[in-house]
């Protein structure tokens, strides 16, 4: 709008009711104020005033400076800008305006309010939503209407779909993947308990929020079972639903067939695109995109990605076999499936990193044996990890936490077995073992004492000759012979008895005499 004013945009901002009189008043007499008694002249300039005030977000600023002023209020809610927008719907950001919290508004357009099966699917929408409440899946608060403009509100989450997350960055490492997916499926293992199927599973359906927690949304295409006003889509003849890079073969050939195990497979194909970065069949047209998912099988990831580890690219093809019967029958063996997969990887839900002290508690015996060694000694340096795929589950990150944490003094599960031995060659003479010191409730600080002192002078050795050495100071405590060495030899490990030890001459000596007499026969009876 050319022709807008300074003040017939001042006009508009009091006729939307976007500003409160008490702080448009305050705000006006302020700029004032600074500029000796007068407002800025141009529109833009004033509108941009409001925006740096924080009293207009840009989007309403936009929508007055073209002449509008109505429609910025939906009952209590007042509307920030529009953060999404689809053939059925279009999503705004809002607030309270009393509670002053922001939730998501999705508002159905007033020309499909006339057709009365877009209406009904929009409200059946809520109704699915309504009877859910899960901490990965978008919550629903309220259903209303002004006049014939239709609206959902629900959760709103600060963050970004895992379609736009994997178009900015690229394929997501392997823990990162996997660990989405489990959300994704913690979150349908509870809509199917509650009687829901989604339908409509793919990675733009998946939110994840600054906690890097996954929220499932848009239940337009779902199905409640049991319900028997819930046929809409089979009212209208609409038997093909979804999106048909990531839709089951079974929903492809009727979508009201489908249940639990079609947003399985849906759910794999969004794991596949997360660990390649495109949908499982990317080409032609839907039709042959939709055949492709009956009878071909996508190309393998290890294709893509040839270090992925082939137990998550295994689960990756379980969960989208062609038949349901072969796939996971639940979301929540799906779920619990990653979880496993992301412990013996040294990772949790969510993110976070399992501390070492965790993996050991009820792990069986013998479970912690190698974990001192992810514990750096005092001045010691970081190992580098193994491959790119690990880098987030190496010992530095696992222990971060606790060599960070208010107390570093080591704890008893922390040490293992032995403290890890400095590089320092062992003084000449050193060779005696010392006497294990008898349990105490001091026992701690003796291991840390060892760790610290005795311990430095001793020769690095693997967990095994450490072993061996035990061994050999539990037979000296015993009062056996001392041993010549606590150096661990595998030629010649502890109990090792040579058989030409001269302290059994009389065995050889009876043995090649019987050898003899032995032979004699056998001669006599050629002979004879």
């Amino acid at each position: 709008m050319a022709e807008l004013t300074a003040n017939k945009l001042l006009e508009l901002i009091k006729r939307s009711g976007l500003v409160d009189e008490d702080r448009l008043t305050a705000f006006l007499d302020k700029q004032r104020a600074k500029s000796g008694g007068t407002l800025a002249e141009d529109h833009a300039v004033l509108a941009d005033l409001f925006i740096n005030a924080g009293l207009l977000t840009q989007w309403q600023a936009d929508k007055l400076l073209a002449g509008k002023h109505k429609g910025f209020r939906l009952g209590k809610y007042k509307l920030l800008g529009q953060i999404g927008k689809g053939g059925m719907s279009s999503v705004y950001l809002a607030e309270h305006t009393m509670m002053r919290r922001r939730v998501a508004i999705k508002v159905l357009p007033t020309a499909r309010v006339e057709d009365a099966s877009y209406l009904e699917r929009f409200q059946l929408e809520a109704r699915a939503v309504a009877r859910l409440d899960d901490p990965n899946i978008v919550r629903a608060f309220d259903i209303d209407n002004e006049g014939k403009v239709h609206y959902i509100v629900m959760e709103y989450v600060d963050g970004q779909d895992l379609h736009q997350l994997v178009g900015e960055r690229g394929p997501l490492a392997y823990e990162t993947a996997a660990d989405y997916v489990a959300q994704a499926a913690s979150g349908l293992q509870h809509a199917h308990e509650m009687g829901l199927v989604h339908r409509d599973i793919k990675p733009a359906n998946c939110l994840l929020d600054k906690h890097s927690t996954v929220k499932l949304l848009d239940m337009g295409l779902a199905k409640l079972a049991n319900d028997e006003d819930t046929s809409l889509t089979l009212a209208n003849d609409e038997n093909v639903l979804g999106t048909a890079d990531y839709l089951a073969p079974e929903q492809a050939l009727n979508s009201h067939e489908a249940d639990a195990r079609s947003d399985i497979y849906s759910l794999g194909c969004t794991l596949y695109f997360l660990l390649v970065g495109r949908p499982p069949f990317p080409e032609g047209t839907i039709s042959e995109r939709l055949l492709k998912h009956q009878v071909e099988e996508p190309e393998g990831v290890l294709k893509h990605r040839p270090d992925a580890p082939l137990s998550l690219v295994e689960i990756c093809a379980r969960m989208m076999a062609k038949k349901a019967e072969d796939r996971f029958q639940t979301a929540g063996e799906v779920a619990d499936k990653l979880t496993d997969w992301l412990s013996t990887r040294g990772r949790k839900i969510g993110g976070r990193h399992v501390r070492p002290s965790e993996e050991e508690e009820d792990s069986g015996i013998g479970s912690g044996i190698l974990s001192r060694f992810s514990v750096l000694p005092p001045g010691g340096s970081s190992p580098a990890p193994a491959s790119s795929e690990t880098l987030s589950t190496t010992a530095t990150n696992r222990d971060t936490d606790r060599l960070n944490g208010p107390d570093t003094t080591p704890v008893e599960e922390d040490i293992g077995l032995a403290p890890i031995e400095d590089d320092a060659p062992s003084p000449k003479g050193a060779g005696k073992p010392t006497k294990k010191p008898a349990p105490s409730s001091d026992v701690l600080s003796g291991l840390s004492t060892i760790g610290r002192s005795e311990k430095k002078s001793a020769p690095k050795r693997s967990i095994f000759e450490e072993e061996f050495a035990e061994e050999a100071e539990d037979s000296y405590a015993a009062g056996n012979q001392q041993p010549s060495s606590t150096e661990y030899d595998p030629l010649h490990p502890p109990g090792y008895v040579s058989p030409f030890d001269k302290s059994r001459v009389w065995l050889w000596t009876l043995l090649a005499i019987g050898g003899l007499v032995l032979m004699g026969i056998l001669l006599q009876a050629l002979l004879g």
